[in-house]
């Protein structure tokens, strides 16, 4: 079961109401939330994937953490970056795996 989300709010709320709730109530209320159709654990492996992309890592590292959250383990988290390193670009992949090895250095 997806987890209420509020950063939107938490962040953005006084500043830019609608936006917050575009992303707390539609993206994460209604798009997150439907784990019938695919689970929290693979909507996150596929959001990483997207950011990674993108470069957009400031994004990466909270959804790399929401993703730690949802089940992905360090291991596939590895296999993720190392996979889109040749798609994405080496650079990307070294910035990600700084990201990765701070989030699961517990693990």
């Amino acid at each position: 079961m997806a987890k209420k989300q509020t950063a939107g709010r938490d962040n953005l709320g006084e500043f830019a109401p609608k936006f917050a709730e575009l992303n707390d109530d539609v993206l994460y209320g209604e798009v997150w939330s439907r784990e019938d159709k695919l689970s929290a654990r693979d909507r996150s492996m596929i959001t990483c994937a997207a950011l990674m992309s993108q470069g957009l890592f400031p994004q990466l590292e909270s959804h790399m953490k929401l993703a730690k959250q949802n089940g992905v383990t360090k291991d596939e988290m590895v296999e993720i970056i190392t996979h889109l390193a040749f798609y994405a670009g080496w650079p990307k992949a070294w910035s990600a795996f700084g990201l990765a090895k701070k989030i699961y250095a517990d693990d």
